[in-house]
């Protein structure tokens, strides 16, 4: 019989005290409250292929590839899966998928039990999130190889992967993960605005790096000061131009009005979004709208903001240039229509955005066989719209 508020008990006294590092301890002896031999959390790495189990001085438990095991179903699918003795539950935080708790069972929980367990499951999620900053031993477990400064500088800057509000989702891909160094995004639901920026700046190493973080930083400045998205623009030129003079950003900053669908942005000389409805692509918004930030002071007018009305269900994907000008071994860019059939193809299947977004960024690396020539970097907005609360009391 599940003692699950024993064991609920014992878990929360690590968000007062402990490290992330302490979960498999506290993990491992809490399993038997909850008629289980052993509780193990995997976490995934950050290229997302392989599912590791949380770092501590005494783990000998193997990696899990998720690609065509029952622990990689249940991160890829985020539900719970069961085969041989063991129950695998997706550990999510908001929407964002951290990896997976193993479970050993005799025989596979009644219903009754479950619901305490997907509980206990989305408890230690909240845990891994909260005390991974109080310690290394999740990056240490998420990380496969050295990762270098500027990956590390950029990661540092960034949101979740994944997030979603009541039907609308983000989900965006960064790689090379160890290596990235001048592409980034952002995101911020505020209201009924969704607000999201895809940047991707001009070098590589360290002042890429640090040019994006500067880009960031202002960014999130200029929307917390509440300037229009022609402000926010001529703001980050300014900063990149006195900062960083010869440099510039290419960028998209958006705005979505979960409410009504409505879709605005501007376009600083980067590639058009990919516009997706009912299984077909439609004509991409006019680009660009204004030049690189750094070389808006060029330009012989103000930038402008294009619109578009959104239905229920449509589909925006944002990218980099690394995607689209990926390269086969004979020289065959991917290319945007390539792009636009995966992603048709990936929601046709039923897969999810996070999942559509981790597939796509493997299809391109393999595309370049395992060796980018340029940080592919690419978000996937995908819309419902939500009741509209503005006029309620």
């Amino acid at each position: 019989m599940l003692e699950s508020m024993e064991a609920v008990r014992r878990l929360m006294d690590l968000r007062h005290r402990g490290r992330a590092e302490d979960l498999p301890a506290v993990l491992a002896a809490t399993a038997p409250l909850l008629d289980a031999e052993s509780a193990i959390v995997l976490l995934a790495d950050y290229g997302q292929m392989a599912l590791h189990p949380l770092r501590t001085s005494q783990d000998n438990t193997a990696a899990i590839t998720v690609a065509d095991t029952a622990a990689g179903r249940a991160f890829t699918t985020s539900r719970r899966q069961w085969h041989a003795g063991a129950l695998w539950l997706p550990l999510l935080h908001g929407a964002e998928r951290l990896g997976v708790l193993e479970l050993r069972v005799k025989e596979h929980p009644p219903a009754s039990a479950l619901h305490d367990l997907e509980i206990i499951a989305a408890l230690v999620a909240e845990l891994i999130a909260s005390r991974r900053f109080y310690g290394d031993a999740v990056e240490h477990t998420r990380r496969r190889l050295p990762m270098q400064l500027a990956a590390e500088i950029i990661w540092n800057q960034l949101p979740p992967l994944t997030y979603a509000i009541d039907g609308t989702t983000v989900a965006a891909v960064l790689e090379p993960c160890y290596d990235v160094g001048g592409d980034a995004f952002d995101y911020a639901a505020n209201g009924d605005t969704l607000h999201v920026a895809l940047f991707d700046t001009v070098g590589h190493g360290i002042q890429a790096s640090a040019l994006a973080t500067l880009t960031l930083n202002t960014y999130r400045n200029a929307r917390r000061s509440g300037l229009s998205l022609v402000d926010t623009c001529r703001s980050i030129d300014k900063w990149v131009r006195a900062q960083h003079p010869g440099y510039f950003v290419t960028a998209l900053l958006a705005e979505l009005d979960m409410v009504t669908g409505r879709y605005r942005r501007i376009s600083a000389g980067h590639p058009a979004e990919i516009h997706l409805r009912a299984g077909r692509r439609l004509p991409s918004l006019p680009t660009p709208d204004t030049l690189p930030l750094g070389l808006e002071h060029l330009a012989n007018r103000p930038p402008r903001v294009a619109e578009t009305q959104l239905e229920p269900g449509d589909t925006l994907i944002l990218y980099t240039d690394g995607i689209t000008e990926a390269r086969d071994t004979a020289g065959t860019q991917f290319g945007p229509d390539r792009l636009s059939e995966f992603i048709l193809d990936a929601l046709l299947q039923g897969n999810a955005p996070a999942e559509t977004m981790r597939r796509l960024i493997h299809t391109i690396v393999s595309y370049e066989n395992g060796e980018l020539r340029d940080d592919a970097t690419a978000a996937l907005l995908q819309w419902q719209s939500l009741p509209d609360r503005r006029n309620q009391t």
